[in-house]
């Protein structure tokens, strides 16, 4: 059975009558150390203040040092802070918010209450759950400017003691509401010492595993005392039944991959790819400049926010000339412009949807290296063949299926010593995660071209070579996380 533990100010009181769970004092929690020893409470921090080194922020701080799930997160508390911190988050919110709303009376409060997601109003059930899904903490307050289309002004996260004595029945009966769900009801029973929550798309055209790639370690990992299960993204609130998460779709900071990540975070779980990682990854911009800081070798480029500064850009890199957009993956968003007409045409496009974009030396060569990196060290190294006429991996064909070039293997034994030590050092700047490193060679050069998060790894390609070690090394890498 779950314990639930509810942490409160001093000065505030919620009784026996009011909650079946544990209630005790932030002060009280902060000096027990030791308190809970051997179990993993769920705990719904209603401290006074959750400020920044208040009674409340600690709280949430070593409740993560001792493996406890606890509601607000210090990410949470960080998140909620500024608004320049969440600020990624409103398009989706402000969508779904109209989206509750269409066809209905717009609304004209300027300030909505959700507790634990639920709200008072029920067209909001939907946009309640995306927000709790966003920010889990146990009361938010959001400020709207009503109107044809609503706008989020604030989201903020509110104490208990300032809830209305209206609010207070409402908080605790979704309060109880919360806290009797099962963690567990979704989660078969296993023998397994530890489970692996690994988010998949069987319909996805390109995902960085197959579903027979994620079966075959399954099989590996359940040797390993692991068991490895498949989520979608319908199942974001049984994340927490599972002990760590690994991300199996094409990662992106504007879709459900991202929230994922987060809520793994949140929960104290290991995972790959953690948000960070995810971040730091999706935007070449940023690469561009974490990997000239540190002296690692790329392909000349200049990143450039309009039509006049690639014309200078191409005074300085000449044609032919790669041209790639920040975020984009598997070769979408990266053009060759042959000439100013072919830059031109892809600039004007582009810069309506992107402010900045990267124009780079063009390197052909009949292969790019992959070395996939896992906790900093080499966990695979792959050549990547072009795709037949085409100076890319993947070609894109419009609506039908993209071509990919072959592969092959090649140990960790044979690679070249420097291919891997400007691997390591590359991804060395992003994380301790699962990364794959794409590096072209030049004679016996070799230039980083990108550090892809969720990188491709596929039984019988990325492990053709070293085998079953490949997913043995993986199973570790989170079985050591679980445990520390």
């Amino acid at each position: 059975m779950s314990i639930w533990v509810i942490l409160v100010g001093q000065h505030t009181h919620i009784s026996n009558t009011e909650t079946p769970h544990k209630v005790i004092t932030t002060k009280e929690y902060l000096a027990a150390p030791d308190l809970f020893r051997n179990t993993r409470p769920n705990i719904i921090n209603l401290s006074a203040s959750y400020a920044y080194k208040k009674r409340g922020y600690y709280a949430s701080l070593l409740a993560n040092a001792r493996a406890h799930r606890i509601i607000p997160s210090v990410e949470t508390m960080i998140d909620l802070s500024e608004r320049q911190l969440y600020d990624h988050a409103l398009p989706e919110l402000e969508d779904m918010l109209n989206k509750c709303l269409s066809g209905t009376q717009d609304l004209s409060e300027d300030s909505l209450s959700f507790f634990f997601g639920g709200s008072s109003d029920e067209r909001l059930a939907r946009f309640g759950k995306l927000l709790f899904d966003w920010f889990r903490a146990p009361i938010l307050k959001l400020a709207v400017k009503p109107g044809n289309r609503v706008s989020i002004a604030k989201i903020q996260m509110v104490p208990f003691h300032k809830l209305t004595p209206q609010e207070r029945p409402r908080f605790l009966a979704a309060m109880d509401t919360h806290t009797s769900r099962n963690w567990n009801e979704s989660k078969p029973k296993t023998a397994a010492k530890y489970s692996i929550a690994t988010l998949c798309d069987p319909d996805e055209v390109l995902p960085p595993s197959s579903i027979a790639s994620l079966k075959h370690w399954a099989r590996i990992a359940a040797k390993m005392g692991v068991e490895v299960e498949p989520v979608s993204r319908r199942d974001l609130p049984k994340l927490a039944n599972y002990d760590a998460l690994f991300i199996r779709e094409t990662t992106s900071i504007s879709n459900h991959t991202y929230r994922f990540a987060r809520r793994a975070l949140q929960e104290g779980m290991p995972v790959i790819d953690d948000p960070v990682s995810m971040i730091r990854c999706t935007n070449k911009v940023y690469l561009h400049e974490l990997l000239d800081a540190a002296s690692i070798a790329m392909p000349q480029s200049i990143i450039v926010s309009s039509f006049d500064e690639c014309q200078r850009a191409a005074e300085v890199i000449g044609f032919p000339m790669v041209v790639k957009i920040p975020d984009g993956s598997f070769s979408k968003g990266v053009e060759k412009a042959v000439d100013i007409a072919g830059l031109r045409k892809l600039a004007t496009n582009w810069l309506k949807d992107s402010d900045l974009l990267i124009c780079q030396t063009y390197m052909p060569t009949d292969f790019d290296w992959r070395v996939g990196v896992l906790g900093g060290q080499p966990l695979f190294v792959t050549q990547y063949l072009m795709a037949p006429k085409h100076w890319q991996i993947v070609k894109h064909n419009g609506s039908h299926a993209p071509l990919e070039g072959g592969y092959r293997p090649v140990s960790l034994a044979s690679a070249p010593s420097e291919l891997l030590d400007v691997a390591t050092r590359a991804t060395r700047l992003i994380g301790d995660g699962f990364y794959g490193v794409d590096i072209k060679q030049v004679k016996d050069q070799f230039f980083v071209i990108e550090i892809n998060d969720n990188p491709n790894l596929n039984h019988g390609c990325e492990d053709a070579d070293e085998k079953d070690e490949v997913w043995i090394r993986l199973t570790n890498w989170f079985i050591e996380r679980i445990d520390a």
